[in-house]
């Protein structure tokens, strides 16, 4: 089977969001077909959507997987709903959110998935760990996510210190 390079945000606000994003994280390695390629840092930054929750800490992953894109989404939503997350309320806490933000080159208009992700260009929180994983990364419309993240909207991202044991500091290929 042909490999692609996946793209994955992570998101949480609830129940100990750093230990959520890990855990995330090592499923995500374990997937069948795949490899965990890269972490990035993590980071904490306001909510998107209703302000009386929690600040949100997110990041980023590479995988190189032979899973196609739809199996792929099913797994991320099984280990979305391994940590409990209930989807209540559009944009509201989350304990945990994994979305696949870039499939390879492809562009997907599916009724369950939309590759790149519609909001990938507003999000700093989103576009930041990107860069981290690959500071030459370029979308499938030849938009370099660099040009992107100097006129994304400022949502007071902060980076956190790297979680001891995680694969923060780690680039492609190391």
């Amino acid at each position: 089977m042909p490999e692609t390079d996946a793209y994955i945000g992570l998101g949480s606000n609830l129940a100990d969001p750093l230990s959520q994003l890990a855990g995330a994280i090592t499923r995500l390695a374990a997937l069948p077909y795949t490899q965990l390629v890269a972490q990035s840092p993590f980071y904490a930054s306001r909510p998107v959507g209703p302000q009386d929750q929690p600040d949100f800490v997110n990041g980023a992953v590479l995988l190189r997987t032979a899973l196609g894109p739809l199996d792929l989404l099913d797994a991320l939503q099984h280990i979305e709903r391994a940590h409990q997350r209930e989807r209540i309320q559009r944009w509201g806490p989350r304990t945990l959110d994994l979305d696949l933000l870039l499939y390879g080159n492809h562009h997907i208009d599916d009724d369950r998935l939309t590759v790149p992700h519609v909001e990938l260009a507003n999000r700093d929180f989103v576009l930041q760990p990107l860069l981290d994983l690959t500071p030459t990364l370029i979308l499938p419309d030849g938009r370099p996510v660099s040009e992107l993240r100097q006129s994304c909207p400022d949502n007071a991202l902060r980076r956190l210190d790297p979680v001891p044991g995680s694969l923060a500091s780690m680039g492609p290929g190391d």
